[in-house]
């Protein structure tokens, strides 16, 4: 395993990004959704760090299933989401990858009719997005290796570490 952000990294930045989506968001209608569970550790230190009211969400979308570390078939519940109905909507997830999971989520989201829809990440894996677009905020982009820690996991594993690491053979046996 190899370190490539660390602690005081996350946290400088997630209350720099938290500063910037309070000036965004002052006076506006915020609901801040989490697609669970790998932005659980972003979406709780982020909510803090924003500095005006808003509501909480928690979505579950998953195409990763046990040691595997490519995606498989998508799967998205949107059951437990508030009514975003003409409210400001910040999407968060803990990586941008292909892009593929942000992208359906984002449409499911959209058609509940928000006033906006914008979407922030803890990491960005730029040359391996495959969509058209990238997300609204990011805190870092990573080269693209299999990473954990800070809510990523690998099989479950992992998601308590307070820094962002990459795995490598072993570590993925």
């Amino acid at each position: 395993m190899k370190v490539l952000i660390d602690q005081q990294q996350i946290n400088s930045r997630v209350i720099s990004l938290g500063r910037e989506l309070a000036n965004e968001y002052q006076g506006r209608p915020l609901t801040i959704i989490g697609i669970l569970a790998g932005s659980l550790v972003l979406l709780a230190d982020l909510i803090r760090a924003i500095d005006v009211p808003h509501q909480v969400g928690l979505l579950q979308a998953s195409s990763y299933r046990g040691k595997t570390t490519t995606a498989g078939t998508l799967s998205v519940n949107l059951d437990y989401l508030p009514d975003i109905t003409d409210r400001d909507v910040l999407l968060i997830d803990d990586i941008f990858d292909t892009g593929k999971t942000m992208q359906t989520v984002l449409a499911q989201i959209n058609e509940r009719e928000p006033r906006s829809l914008k979407s922030a990440v803890l990491l960005w894996k730029e040359e391996a997005t495959e969509v058209d677009f990238g997300p609204d905020y990011h805190c870092f982009k990573i080269p693209n290796h299999f990473v954990v820690g800070y809510g990523l996991d690998f099989n479950n594993e992992y998601r308590h570490l307070p820094f962002i690491a990459s795995l490598e053979g072993a570590d993925l046996a």
